[in-house]
């Protein structure tokens, strides 16, 4: 896992969060709120590149590990790298969980669940509102 240091770490009050987030981003990744799915913009997006971090421009997923999982979130089978997401267990709804946060600003990005595709058998499920794609050139979408 990658080495986190104290400089690294993007920390703001809720009133520069909610300057910086539209009221949808906020409410998903500093409130642990879920959009609706199918509702987001990436759900079906097939562009080549790197996904951040709304909040702080954390590279949380690349667009080869992204897959059509079905459930209508975009859906990744593993991170950008180790250190890029950390988890808490979410207690919510009546159920146990498993959250997904950025690492360096503990945005609420959404679940990771064990049934995803091979290589790694997970499948994040991800809010589309926490997420901003850094497309790449000759992307196929």
């Amino acid at each position: 896992m990658a080495t986190e240091t104290k400089a690294d770490r993007v920390e703001k009050t809720d009133e520069e969060w909610q300057a910086q987030l539209t009221p949808e981003q906020y409410a998903v990744t500093r409130q642990h709120a879920t959009e609706r799915p199918f509702s987001g913009e990436y759900n079906d997006c097939k562009d080549a590149g790197t996904y951040v971090c709304v909040c702080c421009g954390q590279k949380l997923f690349d667009s080869k590990t992204k897959f059509n999982s079905g459930t209508g979130w975009p859906s990744f089978y593993q991170p950008h790298d180790a250190g890029a997401v950390g988890i808490t267990t979410d207690r919510s709804l009546f159920m146990v969980r498993t959250e997904v946060h950025c690492a360096r600003c503990d945005a609420h990005l959404g679940h990771v669940f064990p049934d995803g595709p091979m290589p790694t058998g997970q499948r994040y499920c991800i809010n589309s509102l926490s997420l901003e794609l850094d497309r790449e050139e000759g992307g196929d979408g």
